[in-house]
């Protein structure tokens, strides 16, 4: 119990604050194959691209202890790309949506003509269309586009930033906010439990106070004799709590694990699954609308090539084949200790492009939701760190059992001979 606390004393801390587990994020783009048909209002054909192999470093910094037995940080992310690890470079041009153009025209659709009629022929003045040609570096992290100060002259206050525009600009060399977690000092259930998030005890993005709470941990660790039933954790990238439940017992690399996956209920929609109403708008179930905490941009979040969704989304493009092995998500942890021994968990993030009237450049594009990429970040223990978990988890309790059943062995003829004895003496 005291190895597992948050404590500078404990045998977990170093690892709990340099994480030793190398992580990867592996990024693959959708390119989009008939981008003029699409505009003819013809279904999307995508071609899946990657993956893009970035090695991620993960850094605790401002650790600070506090009297109620809490601990706060900052944790920062570095990546570094894998060229040999990676399906391409970086260099490489890929054909997706115009994202800006794209999403500020369902974000204005409802706004007076006049302003769809000058964002219209800005688009058209800055040679702006539906789709684009870039390569993965300029998606990934970022591209000088005038079109951002033209949005923002035109519909002031709709784009909080200027200038650049990457799907992971804020990905990289950035933190995920300020946590502040228990340290199990006095109660060890509530070990890397969430106390806050930036001094947020819940978020406002959502429409019902269940969804908007911060359950779980960090992500990172759990408390330890977990039970085989389910798991939470807060995502401030899908900007909520997530639980996933419990799948089977199993073994990695010799240590025992038990699987946690997501349900299929994870991005249903509020009528699939009523408690997750509050997550609402909604369309169909398998993907979550995410505009609330992403500038209100057309956004939604799902499993990769929407494994586990309304099946008339998969239907709405083609190219799209989910299966549970290459897209669920899942978390090994050794139930004694809460330690992820393997983990990998995968997004996708998709667009909402439709025809917007007044909106020329967005042609007679027919309403769907477009996989714009998935990624997945996976780590597992490995090398001195596993060996030292085997030898402490798993060998040394071996030895000492078959150890106990050895001396209980030998001490039973030496029982017998001593009661044979003292009978004799009587």
């Amino acid at each position: 119990l005291q190895n597992v606390r948050i404590d500078p004393s404990s045998i977990s801390f170093q690892m709990w604050k340099d994480i030793p587990v190398p992580f990867y994020l592996s990024v693959h783009f959708f390119e989009v194959l008939n981008p003029k048909q699409v505009l003819r209002g013809e279904k999307p054909v995508l071609s899946q691209r990657g993956p893009y192999v970035y090695r991620e470093y993960r850094v605790k910094t401002n650790i600070t202890f506090h009297d109620n037995d809490t601990v706060s940080y900052l944790e920062y992310r570095q990546l570094f790309f894998q060229p040999h690890l990676s399906n391409g470079t970086e260099d490489e041009y890929i054909v997706v949506p115009n994202i800006m153009l794209m999403g500020a025209a369902v974000m204005v659709e409802k706004l007076p003509d006049l302003l769809k009629l000058l964002l219209s022929g800005a688009l058209a003045s800055l040679k702006q269309e539906a789709f684009m040609n870039r390569t993965v570096g300029e998606i990934m992290w970022g591209y000088e586009d005038p079109l951002i100060d033209a949005i923002n002259m035109i519909v002031p206050g709709l784009l909080p930033f200027k200038g650049k525009f990457g799907l992971f600009m804020d990905f990289n060399n950035s933190n995920s906010g300020l946590f502040t977690v228990n340290t199990g000092m006095n109660n060890i259930s509530q070990v890397h439990m969430v106390d806050s998030w930036n001094g947020l005890k819940k978020v406002d993005y959502w429409r019902s106070s269940q969804c908007n709470m911060i359950n779980g941990t960090a992500g990172e660790m759990w408390p330890p004799f977990m039970s085989p039933t389910s798991l939470q954790f807060y995502s401030p990238d899908a900007c909520r709590s997530m639980t996933l439940v419990y799948e089977e017992s199993g073994q990695f690399q010799g240590v025992p694990t038990f699987r946690f996956v997501a349900p299929k209920t994870l991005f249903a929609n509020g009528t699939d699954y009523p408690p997750n109403e509050g997550f609402c708008p909604c369309m169909q179930s398998g993907i979550q609308n995410v505009s609330t905490c992403r500038l209100n941009a057309p956004m939604f979040i799902s499993h990769p090539h929407f494994y586990n969704a309304d099946p008339s989304l998969v239907d709405a493009v083609e190219g799209l084949h989910p299966s549970k092995e290459q897209h669920g998500l899942f978390l090994d942890v050794h139930p004694m200790t809460g330690i992820p021994m393997n983990c990998s968990i995968k997004l996708q993030l998709n667009l909402y492009i439709k025809h917007v009237s007044g909106i020329i450049q967005t042609g007679q594009i027919k309403p769907v939701v477009l996989p714009l990429l998935w990624f997945a970040e996976s780590g597992s223990i490995e090398g001195s760190v596993l060996k030292q978990f085997y030898t402490n988890l798993v060998l040394l309790p071996s030895v000492l059992e078959y150890l106990q059943y050895i001396l209980l062995g030998l001490s039973v003829p030496l029982l017998v001979s001593a009661a044979l004895l003292m009978a004799r003496r009587k």
